[in-house]
C-alpha cells in the first residue's frame, strides 16, 4: 500500500481549457493533491492559461492536446505520456469535452448529428476505455462524466445533444456496476443553465424565468461538485446522475 501512495497521481480533464472545464481544473488544484492533465483540442493558448492559473495556486500539471473523437490520437497521447511517466497513475477522469450544434431535428444535417454524438458519447468511450484497465489494476479510480439537464428531460432544438448526453447517462450507470468492486466510482454531473461560453448567446433574462432559483449557475458551483466526487469522500456514491440546475428539473 505504501508503494501505491508514493506514485505520482494525476487527474485528466478533457476540454479543460475554458468554461466549466477550466473551473474544474482550478478547483481540483485547490482541493486535491493531483497533477492535472489539461486536455484541449484546438485552443492551446486557453489551455496554457488554465495551467498558469493552476500553477499560481501552487498546483502542478501539463497541457495535453488531442481530439476526444479520434481514438487513435487519444491512445497515442496517453501512451506517450505513460511512457514518459512510468510510475504515474491517472486516478481521476473527468469527461468534460462537449459541443452543441443546435437546431430543429427536421433541419438537422448528418454532420451536426454526428459531431455532437462523437464528441460527448464516443469521446467518453475513447478516453475512458484507454484508461479503464489501469484504473482496475490500480484498484482505485474516479470517472466523472459531464452530462446535462438535456440528457435527462430532453430539450427541443437539441435532439442531438440530448441523445448524446442521455446515452452517456446510460453508460455511466452500467459502467459503475462493472467496476464498483475495484473501488472505482462512475458518476455523472448534469448542469442546467451555467454561465459559460456555451450559454453566452442565450437570452438569459427570458430563460432564467424557467429556473426556480431565478438565475444561471456559475462554473465554480459545478466545479465544487466535481471536486467532491473526485475525492475519496465520495467513495460510496456511484452510478448517480447529480443535477445542478437551480431546481429546473428534479
Amino acid at each position: 500500500m505504501k508503494e501505491k501512495k508514493n506514485k505520482p497521481k494525476y487527474a485528466l480533464i478533457t476540454g479543460g481549457s475554458r468554461g466549466i472545464g477550466r473551473a474544474i481544473c482550478i478547483q481540483l488544484a485547490k482541493d486535491l493533491d493531483y497533477g492535472l492533465l489539461i486536455n484541449y483540442n484546438g485552443n492551446k493558448e486557453a489551455a496554457q492559461q488554465t495551467l498558469n492559473e493552476v500553477e499560481d495556486l501552487g498546483g502542478k500539471g501539463e497541457i495535453m492536446q488531442f481530439d476526444v473523437t479520434d481514438a487513435e490520437a487519444v491512445n497515442k497521447a496517453l501512451d506517450t505520456w505513460h511512457s514518459k511517466n512510468k510510475d504515474a497513475v491517472v486516478e481521476v477522469i473527468v469527461n468534460n469535452a462537449g459541443i452543441t450544434k443546435d437546431g430543429l431535428f427536421m433541419w438537422m444535417n448528418q454532420d451536426d448529428w454526428n459531431s455532437v454524438i462523437n464528441t460527448s458519447l464516443n469521446g467518453f468511450y475513447n478516453v475512458t476505455n484507454a484508461l479503464i484497465q489501469k484504473l482496475l489494476v490500480n484498484k482505485y479510480g474516479r470517472v466523472i462524466n459531464m452530462v446535462s439537464v438535456s440528457g435527462l428531460k430532453g430539450t427541443p432544438g437539441q435532439v442531438n445533444y440530448s441523445a448524446a448526453k442521455g446515452a452517456v447517462i446510460g453508460a455511466t450507470k452500467a459502467l459503475a456496476q462493472e467496476v464498483a468492486k475495484r473501488n472505482i466510482t462512475v458518476n455523472a454531473v448534469a448542469p442546467g443553465f451555467i454561465n459559460s461560453d456555451m450559454t453566452a448567446e442565450l437570452d438569459q433574462k427570458e430563460l432564467k424565468k424557467m429556473v426556480p432559483a431565478n438565475r444561471f449557475g456559475e462554473a465554480e458551483e459545478v466545479a465544487h461538485l466535481v471536486s467532491f466526487l473526485a475525492s475519496n469522500k465520495a467513495s460510496y456514491i456511484t452510478g448517480e446522475v447529480i443535477n445542478i440546475n437551480g431546481g429546473i428539473y428534479s
